[in-house]
């Protein structure tokens, strides 16, 4: 019998469960977790040109990423595939959880990293509200919060994505 349910590991934009459910509606989330020896970061190119967040192996002791674990029905993951640029910017990486079993995340692509980039402040914005669902750290989201950021030149792109922020913030 075939598993019609996927784990999905969210860290960046698709941290709130109401964003995510905007491109998986059957997006459930199912806990918590914290990645020891990683580190979260904002250098992988987006389809704007601007920083995308992305996660990576990290030698301090101390790194940790905090991500959201989903449930989603297998039959939409090529949706969220397309939403994330699978194969165009992101991989898949599968993840071992204590908790939640074999949870899939996408990682940045090496030719699509860029540590020069700056993600714009709606895109942060982003990050950091589902951060904040979640009753993430702090620290932990001082820190997303803190990140240099820039306005997005295109008005009616930040408009749309402002929208659609303020609607999270009111759930």
């Amino acid at each position: 019998m075939r598993i019609r349910t996927l784990k999905y590991l969210a860290y960046g934009s698709n941290l709130h469960p109401a964003r995510l459910r905007e491109r998986v509606p059957s997006a459930r989330p199912v806990g918590v977790l914290g990645l020891e020896g990683w580190q979260l970061r904002f250098h992988k190119r987006g389809r704007d040109s601007s920083g995308k967040c992305n996660i990576i192996r990290s030698q301090c002791p101390t790194a940790c990423v905090y991500a959201a674990v989903y449930e989603i029905d297998r039959a939409e993951k090529p949706a969220l595939d397309r939403a994330e640029g699978l194969g165009g910017g992101y991989e898949e990486k599968r993840v071992a959880t204590d908790c939640h079993g074999e949870a899939f995340c996408y990682i940045a692509a090496p030719d699509f990293i860029d540590e020069r980039l700056l993600p714009y402040t709606w895109y942060r914005e982003y990050v950091s509200i589902g951060a904040r669902f979640h009753e993430l750290p702090d620290a932990y989201v001082r820190a997303i919060e803190i990140v240099e950021a820039v306005p997005d030149p295109d008005a009616e792109r930040r408009e749309i994505n402002e929208r659609i922020m303020a609607k999270l913030q009111d759930r």
